[in-house]
């Protein structure tokens, strides 16, 4: 693993704390955001938000480091190949829901087979791959990817569920559902916060996997029934566990990855949380065709389940 002096792993907690705070707050922000205009203007402008940023792209490329004397070009095509799987793979686990014809299932099908095939391909064969074959095969990178793959796909999952759940069988308002999943804001950011500081003392594996038992607890708990308040908990600890998820990991990749491939292994992490978010959402909704929705989610408990068991074995220092 890479190691950093302990000044600089101090100065990179309250870091990491800083930037779980920030993910903390405007991700359970963006629930009230949506509720605001879906209530006040139209839910067409809701649709829209995800857009903007994209705003804040030129302000990232800016503060990227410059990739002097690397001695290698990028992979554009094994940038491409990963693109195809991703949105093939997406697009396909949500068929379902998008009512898609049987010839666009059967096609999507066939551009996930050859692009992940051309893929993997690429990825044994060369070792400046756009996805290197020692990161695939590094077991703290892929107990990383398994945590965040659970975290992010009982998220993604609750945010699919509770809204429903709460506007249908509570009778509440969407602007209320926003409101009310705020307070997962403040607790997500003082436990990014407090996951800033055990990371720099090894410790931040078990505050992550004591919130996602939590957030497995909660959402299990829909199995006996779809209260308020274990809706409203279950969504909270979502965030939480999501912003602790983000600090841990980063933390986690920063001390084990040289830092000339750094930031390649957290983009290919990062897209590996989104895609185990959309297996979440994905697996709610099919679930919610042959039992009820709460029931669904308490399936789905499973996600931070196997999330938090993972991250009890993975310290920060795991060789």
């Amino acid at each position: 693993p890479w190691r950093s002096p302990p000044r600089c792993r101090r100065r990179g907690a309250a870091v990491f704390a800083g930037f779980g705070a920030t993910m903390a707050i405007f991700s359970a922000s963006a629930t009230l955001a949506g509720g605001v205009f879906t209530e006040w203007v139209t839910w067409r402008i809701a649709l829209v938000l995800p857009a903007l940023s994209l705003l804040v792209v030129p302000l990232c490329l800016a503060g990227a480091p410059a990739r002097k004397n690397s001695g290698r070009s990028m992979d554009l095509p094994g940038a491409a190949l990963l693109t195809l799987t991703a949105m093939s793979f997406l697009v396909l686990i949500q068929s379902s829901a998008l009512a898609l014809s049987t010839p666009l299932v059967v096609a999507t099908a066939a551009v996930l087979v050859l692009s992940a095939a051309g893929l993997t391909w690429r990825t044994r064969g060369s070792d400046s791959s756009f996805v290197p074959r020692a990161l695939v095969t590094d077991r703290v990178f892929l107990k990383a990817a398994v945590i965040g793959i659970g975290v992010y796909g009982g998220l993604f999952a609750a945010m699919y569920a509770v809204p429903q759940l709460l506007v249908r069988d509570h009778g509440w308002s969407v602007l209320s559902v926003g409101v009310w999943l705020l307070p997962g804001a403040v607790v997500g950011a003082v436990l990014s916060r407090l996951a800033g500081r055990l990371t720099a003392g090894d410790h931040g594996n078990r505050l992550l996997a004591a919130v996602s038992l939590a957030f497995a607890a909660a959402l299990a708990a829909g199995l006996a029934g779809s209260g308020v308040l274990l809706l409203i908990l279950g969504a909270s600890l979502g965030f939480s566990a999501f912003s602790v998820t983000q600090v841990f990991t980063t933390a986690l990749m920063s001390g084990h990855i040289e830092p000339a491939r750094r930031g390649g292994a957290m983009g290919l992490l990062n897209l590996t949380f989104f895609v185990g978010g959309g297996v979440g959402s994905a697996t709610a909704g099919a679930l919610a065709k042959s039992m009820s929705l709460a029931t669904a989610l308490g399936v789905v408990a499973l996600f931070p389940l196997i999330a938090a068991l993972v991250a009890f074995t993975l310290g920060r220092r795991t060789p």
